[in-house]
């Protein structure tokens, strides 16, 4: 017979472990719409870029290839431009950080955004860094890229590709991030 205390604590593990493995989106999901805050300290939201392929990289100042895959993000930004992505740089640390960062970067055409509560990070499963969300203009997720470096930037740029050939929802769908 299993004592009261430790069938509650099976009973919260498997609840924990339960949320845990639930907030993690997959490719072909709706990813959740909260990602962070901005530098002025408002929301941001996936839903602002209905129709547009998103990619949210959730990174570092002490991750080096982070640093390094930023003005790569920059530059397939530009490639793509505005109308058609949206490039979302998520930095996990202290707000000091990100501010020090996002003026350091401000010449990247990327929004930055900061997540030093961790909701967005708890949202989308992210269990270190580098963490990369790719977001078809579907609203559907393309690919999801976990703790990876140069090797696979190949990979990356051609699910960008794709995330960018999906087709745009139609106003009947109301696809796009919830």
């Amino acid at each position: 017979m299993i004592p009261p205390f430790a069938r509650r604590l099976i009973v919260i593990t498997v609840l924990v472990v339960g949320r845990a493995a639930a907030a993690a989106p997959a490719v072909g999901d709706v990813p959740p719409p909260r990602v962070g805050v901005s530098l002025a300290a408002e929301p941001v939201s996936l839903t602002s870029f209905s129709g547009k392929a998103i990619v949210v990289s959730f990174w570092a100042t002490w991750c080096t290839y982070c640093l390094e895959e930023l003005p790569i993000l920059h530059n397939i930004q530009r490639a793509a431009g505005k109308e058609s992505m949206q490039v979302i740089a998520v930095n996990t640390e202290s707000r000091e950080v990100f501010r020090k960062a996002a003026r350091a970067l401000r010449d990247l055409d990327v929004l930055h955004a900061h997540d030093n509560d961790h909701k967005g990070q708890d949202l989308y499963g992210v269990k270190g860094i580098p963490h990369m969300v790719i977001v078809g203009r579907d609203g559907r997720i393309t690919a999801v890229y976990r703790g990876y470096s140069k090797s696979s930037l190949d990979s990356i740029v051609a699910d960008i590709n794709r995330a960018l050939a999906a087709p745009r929802p139609s106003s009947q769908e109301g696809g796009g991030p919830k």
